[in-house]
C-alpha cells in the first residue's frame, strides 16, 4: 500500500514537470528606456522585449531622420493596452527614448561626388580641383538608414563655356527596394591655388610671407603659370601689383642688388690683379645682370656684372683704356729683339685713376722697345 502511494506521487510530479518547467520560460514583458528604429513606424517589438506575437503591431509614427523623441511611460502603456498588450515591466522608467537611424550626407559629400562623376571629362582635370555649387544650398541630406549603397551617377550634362552641370545619382538600398534616386543641379569650376598679394606691392619691396595667401582662383583667370608661395617669399616684383592678384611664375624675378643711382663697389678684375673703386650705379640689376656704372674717379661710363649687393665686377679685358697704334719694326730694331711685356698693372691703375698727363697715358699704354742706334757712316 505505502509503495503504491509513492508511486502515484512519484507520477503525480512527472507529469506536474513539464508544465512547471512551461512557466519558467515564459518571461514577462520588459519596457525598454532608449530604442532606435529605421523604418518609419514604431512596433510593439521596438517598444518591449518578449512582445511575443504583438511585436510587428504598429503603434507610433517614428521620429524625423536621424533624430529622437521621447515617450512618456504612461503614454506608452495606453496605447499598448489598447492593442491588448498588457502586463509591461516599467521598473523606474519614466520615458522611452526613441531615435530614428539615418544615413546623412554631407555638403562636402555631396560635393566630392559631382565632382569625381566630372573628373577628366568635359574638359575638366582632376576631381581635388573642381569646386562645386549647388543652386539650392545643401548643408546636409538625411536619407533612410537602409540606402546603404554608394552613389552612382546615371545620368550627367555639363556645359563647359557656362559650367553648369545637371547629374542624376543613384543609392541602392537593403530593402531590395527600387533604388533611390538624388538630382543636383548647379556649377563646376576648375580652380587651381595661387598665391596672391595681401597688399599693394611696390618693385622694390620684397615679398614677406605676410604679403603672401594661398586662394582657389579659376583656372581660366590665371595665365600663364602660377607661382608657388615658398618661391615667391624673398623675391621681387617685376612690377607693382596691387593686392588680391595672382602672382604668376613670370611676375617675380630674384631681389635687385643694385640700385639705380646707387653708390656701388667697383671691382676690377685682370689676371693677377683685383682692384676695387667708388662707382654710381646708371641702372637697376639683380644678381648676373650686367648693368652700367659711372667711376667716380676717371668719369667713365663702364660695363660690369652685379655680383653681390651694392658691387659690381668689371672684367679687365674688355675694359682696358684704348691702346695706342702699335709700333712697327723698323730697320733700327734687332731682329731678334722682341717688344717688352705689356705693363698690366699700369693700364689697370688707368682704369681707376685718371691719368695726370699725356704722357704719363703713352707710357701706360705703349711699350717699352729698346733700340739699337747703329753709327754713323762717315761721308
Amino acid at each position: 500500500m505505502i509503495r503504491t502511494t509513492i508511486a502515484t506521487i512519484s507520477a503525480l510530479l512527472a507529469l506536474s514537470l513539464p508544465a512547471q518547467a512551461a512557466d519558467d520560460v515564459i518571461a514577462a514583458p520588459m519596457l525598454r528606456a532608449n530604442i532606435t528604429v529605421t523604418s518609419d513606424v514604431v512596433r510593439v517589438g521596438d517598444l518591449i522585449d518578449n512582445a511575443g506575437s504583438a511585436a510587428l503591431i504598429p503603434v507610433y509614427r517614428s521620429p524625423d531622420l536621424g533624430t529622437t523623441g521621447a515617450l512618456p511611460v504612461a503614454q506608452v502603456l495606453g496605447v499598448l493596452r489598447a492593442k491588448q498588450v498588457i502586463g509591461v515591466m516599467t521598473g523606474d522608467i519614466r520615458e522611452v527614448q526613441v531615435t530614428r537611424l539615418a544615413r546623412t550626407l554631407a555638403n562636402k559629400d555631396l560635393e566630392n561626388a559631382v565632382a569625381s562623376a566630372l573628373e577628366r571629362r568635359f574638359g575638366l582635370g582632376d576631381a581635388a580641383n573642381i569646386t562645386v555649387s549647388f543652386d539650392r544650398g545643401v548643408a546636409e541630406m538625411r536619407l533612410d538608414a537602409s540606402n546603404t549603397g554608394a552613389l552612382q551617377p546615371v545620368a550627367t550634362r555639363y556645359e563647359a563655356r557656362s559650367g553648369r552641370f545637371d547629374l542624376t545619382f543613384e543609392i541602392n538600398n537593403d530593402n531590395h527596394a527600387a533604388p533611390t534616386k538624388l538630382r543636383f543641379t548647379g556649377t563646376a569650376i576648375e580652380t587651381v591655388e595661387v598665391a596672391v598679394l595681401t597688399r599693394d606691392i611696390d618693385r622694390v619691396d620684397l615679398l614677406k610671407a605676410s604679403d603672401i595667401a594661398l586662394e582657389r582662383r579659376p583656372k581660366a583667370e590665371v595665365t600663364g603659370e602660377p607661382a608657388p608661395r615658398d618661391r615667391t617669399l624673398g623675391m621681387q616684383l617685376r612690377r607693382p601689383m596691387r593686392a588680391g592678384t595672382p602672382i604668376r611664375v613670370a611676375d617675380i624675378v630674384k631681389p635687385d642688388f643694385v640700385q639705380r643711382d646707387q653708390s656701388v663697389t667697383v671691382i676690377y678684375q685682370v689676371p693677377g690683379i683685383h682692384l676695387t673703386t667708388r662707382g654710381k650705379a646708371l641702372e637697376s640689376g639683380t644678381e648676373g645682370d650686367t648693368v652700367s656704372v659711372l667711376n667716380l674717379q676717371t668719369k667713365r661710363t663702364l660695363s660690369g656684372v652685379v655680383t653681390g649687393r651694392g658691387q659690381v665686377t668689371v672684367q679687365g679685358a674688355s675694359q682696358s683704356a684704348p691702346m695706342a697704334a702699335a709700333v712697327e719694326q723698323t730697320s733700327s730694331l734687332k731682329r731678334d729683339e722682341a717688344p717688352a711685356p705689356v705693363d698690366t698693372a699700369a693700364l689697370v691703375r688707368n682704369l681707376v685713376q685718371a691719368p695726370a698727363s699725356p704722357a704719363q697715358v703713352a707710357q701706360a699704354q705703349i711699350p717699352q722697345v729698346r733700340v739699337s742706334q747703329a753709327p754713323a757712316k762717315s761721308e
